[in-house]
């Protein structure tokens, strides 16, 4: 039953993200391909960006049908992505270009490094949702 929630066709502004073992439990599982393009509209992302966090060439991720399953980590790297995504898009207040724009600017924060260079370990993932977390709070991020 959790994993359903990974299989929205959308996450709307104030969607709330997965828990970590919701993300578990979907990443075991492996989730469909077909989640790949719709985590990559929330706010416009590349298929080469979209290859590049889930740690895949652009022609690896395009051979596989969108009924297919992806493996633990292309999926857990998906799901980590949709969960930044959505806190992003509620930080930014649902506004799909200021959080393009955030994705692909380096930081300070993050060794100036773009949030989506960011994002190619599991590690990144969690820092890039830090900064979000202090953007969130007034912190200096």
């Amino acid at each position: 039953m959790e994993t359903k929630m990974f299989n929205d066709r959308a996450a709307p502004y104030g969607a709330v993200p997965a828990s970590d073992f919701a993300v578990i439990k979907a990443s075991r599982e492996g989730v469909d391909r077909s989640l790949v393009d719709t985590v990559s509209n929330m706010v416009k992302l590349t298929d080469n960006e979209m290859a590049y966090l889930l740690g895949m060439t652009p022609r690896n991720l395009h051979r596989i049908p969108d009924d297919k399953r992806l493996g633990t980590d292309a999926s857990e790297r998906l799901l980590l992505l949709k969960n930044v995504l959505i806190h992003a898009l509620d930080t930014f207040e649902g506004k799909e270009t200021i959080v393009r724009n955030w994705l692909r600017t380096p930081l300070s924060e993050l060794n100036d490094q773009s949030p989506l260079q960011m994002m190619d370990t599991i590690t990144g993932f969690s820092l890039v949702d830090d900064v979000l977390g202090r953007l969130d709070y007034g912190l200096p991020a």
